[in-house]
């Protein structure tokens, strides 16, 4: 396999350059400043959970930057972004595993952890269901446990579930947009066996501001059988780029090694990624325009009589009374794409918070529709 024919030094120089030319900026993102799509010219996107605002302007300087070793594998790249996830969630280099999206971890695990031989899949209902797919792909018994009435993981009944194989808690949850109590979750993983490895999903991580709310990766040096999988698909508006990682022991990355493709991260997604880390604005920006929009939407909906569960994430999830699906259609015939159904809560509509242009667009639509 070839290499670079640059440093890491210099990959990060370029990635530098990038940095300092966005110096200046404007308060929103490149992506912020487009105008969002109108009924004539495209649906209103509100069914994936992707951020409307897109990459950072250093993300996008950055992938500029790196077009010229778009012809080279993305060695030096990846040690560049892996040193500092590193040096930003204070672990080494050797705890952490890149992906092609966090899916790409999640998929790692269901191979690494469940299966004939390695046991079956626990997991809560309703919860993300891309790794209940990757497990039955790999042959593995799928155990699924309801939440409990206010929305929380119910860790003792999945506990009981488990045998050995891989335990799945996504915190905050998709689709209900609910956490876990960190005190609750703390101690059901220092009294999980050691032969059950528990996989916690924080792809909303940084939307989240409950002080009843944590990540798990301070906990990953006490405890061989914990993963924590992360994203940079959210609050780093990286969807389409595809690039997460992955927060386990050495020893438990080494194991998921094994089941990975090379080079799985492509250059471009590389970059960006490694600028996003050095702009702290995108975060506070994201959480903030989401916060508005969320505000804006929630209290609409409260003042038709709808309520929604407690969200922590940029989508929220609320009760419409009645089976969504002929509404989820109604609203795709008015050029607004919502989530689509959950069966363990068929009433409930799953809603990404897009830009505020966006959600007024929703609400209007929707007022229609339940008309």
């Amino acid at each position: 396999m070839n290499t670079l024919s640059i440093s890491r030094r210099k990959f990060a120089h370029l990635l530098g350059v990038g940095a300092a030319a966005a110096i200046v900026r404007p308060r929103f993102t490149i992506a912020a400043e487009q105008p969002p799509k109108s009924k004539s010219s495209g649906v209103v996107r509100l069914s994936a959970n992707e951020n409307p605002y897109g990459p950072s302007a250093q993300a996008h300087e950055a992938m500029k930057n790196a077009h010229g070793v778009c012809n080279r594998y993305p060695d030096e790249a990846n040690d560049v972004l892996i040193d500092k996830i590193a040096k930003t969630n204070s672990i080494s280099r050797e705890q952490i595993v890149l992906g092609d999206g966090s899916s790409e971890i999640l998929k790692l695990c269901a191979e690494t952890f469940t299966g004939p031989t390695q046991g079956k899949l626990v997991a809560a209902d309703p919860t993300f269901e891309a790794i209940l797919e990757y497990s039955k792909a790999c042959g593995g018994e799928v155990v699924k446990v309801p939440l409990t009435p206010d929305f929380h993981h119910d860790l003792s009944k999945m506990g009981a579930a488990a045998q050995k194989g891989l335990i799945y808690i996504c915190n905050p949850n998709n689709p209900t947009a609910s956490t876990t109590p960190k005190n609750d979750l703390r101690d059901f993983i220092s009294k999980t066996s050691p032969d059950t490895v528990i996989l916690v999903d924080e792809a909303y991580f940084h939307y989240a501001d409950s002080p009843d709310y944590e990540s798990v990766i301070p906990l990953v040096k006490d405890h061989p059988n914990l993963i924590v999988a992360r994203t940079f698909s959210k609050i780093y508006g990286m969807a389409g780029l595809r690039c997460g990682y992955g927060v386990a022991q050495p020893e438990t990355i080494k194991k998921m090694h094994g089941f990975q493709m090379w080079d799985s991260v492509n250059i471009m997604a590389l970059a960006a990624a490694s600028a996003s880390l050095d702009d702290d604005s995108q975060v506070t920006n994201g959480k903030k325009m989401n916060s508005e929009a969320k505000t804006f939407t929630l209290t609409e909906l409260g003042k038709m009589g709808y309520a929604s569960i407690p969200s922590q994430a940029n989508f929220i999830m609320f009760d419409c009374k009645k089976p969504v699906v002929p509404i989820i259609k109604a609203m795709k015939d008015k050029n607004v794409a919502v989530g689509r159904l959950f069966p363990a809560y068929p009433n409930h509509m799953r809603l990404t918070i897009g830009k505020q242009s966006e959600m007024e667009s929703f609400v209007s639509a929707f007022k229609q529709v339940m008309a």
